[in-house]
């Protein structure tokens, strides 16, 4: 989901490499202030659904909302949240302007130079999209179409052949489309709808998270899912580099969370499945 086009790697690495570069918080720093203001400041899209949007009352809801708030509340804390750029959270150098990112980010090694990842807290399935009226079957029917995605993601690397995932329990995949155009969009949402204007109008595919084509088929937009899913990419916490207090205390929580089945409880209540584990047989 939502991460730029290099090497994925895992948490062990992407905390290692904290020693490293540049700190944009002091040791303790923000666990510190959470702790002594009783707030956490979660960034966060209002356009991501199921994962994170705005509901008719104008109030955030979603997995990556609920995460957050039983986040905040195992700190003793109220959760607040804030809307920055996609870009601007993955470029760090946060400023305290906010202390953490529960938005289904992908841990990468370009952004674990400026973020730390301190927990993956679930996986989702990446997957094709077409038009009720498509007649392709299988994945492999998409090679030779005009296919949309999310500019600079997981899901562009991947049909550009060049996306690796090295994080831990995720099953290997390959590289089953070959695509005459990728078409890139600011959001998923954006390339879902253009494809909802017909079979061939202006894309025959669209690459994204499972649950939010499904989310878009429950909203009625006439689509379906081709074949399984290409690959199951981790989806972690992130913060901002130098306070290994406060990630040591995310990371516990998260485990806690995974252990106690919470996380799968609230993935079942948004994806109607248990996305806390990787799939094998993608």
């Amino acid at each position: 989901m939502k991460v730029n086009r290099f090497r994925l790697i895992g948490l062990g690495l992407a905390l290692a490499l904290s020693a490293v570069f540049a700190r944009d918080a002091g040791a303790g720093e923000v666990l510190d202030r959470v702790m002594k203001t009783k707030t956490l400041t979660m960034s966060s899209d209002p356009a991501y659904p199921p994962q994170s949007f705005l509901n008719a009352q104008n109030e955030f809801e979603g997995f990556d909302i609920d995460v957050g708030r039983e986040i905040a509340k195992r700190l003793g804390a109220e959760l607040k949240i804030v809307t920055p750029a996609w870009e601007v959270i993955t470029a760090g150098n946060w400023g305290n302007r906010w202390d953490v990112s529960v938005g289904s980010m992908t841990p990468t090694s370009e952004r674990g130079r400026v973020l730390d990842f301190p927990a993956i807290y679930y996986y989702t399935p990446a997957s094709f999209a077409v038009h009720q009226d498509s007649k392709a079957q299988k994945v492999e029917d998409l090679s030779g179409k005009v296919i949309g995605v999310c500019g600079g993601c997981t899901y562009e690397s991947y049909l550009k052949k060049d996306l690796k995932i090295d994080a831990e329990g995720v099953p290997p995949f390959d590289f089953k489309v070959e695509a005459k155009e990728i078409r890139t969009y600011e959001t998923d949402t954006n390339a879902l709808d253009d494809l909802r204007l017909g079979d061939g109008k202006r894309l025959d595919a669209v690459m994204s998270a499972l649950p939010t084509i499904n989310d878009a088929i429950k909203n009625g937009y006439p689509l379906r899912v081709v074949g399984d899913p290409a690959f199951y990419e981790p989806l972690a916490v992130a913060t901002a580099k130098g306070d290994p207090e406060f990630d040591a205390k995310i990371a516990e929580i998260v485990k806690a969370m995974h252990e106690d089945g919470t996380l799968t409880k609230l993935s079942q209540k948004w994806f109607g499945a248990d996305l806390t584990r990787a799939k094998a047989g993608s």
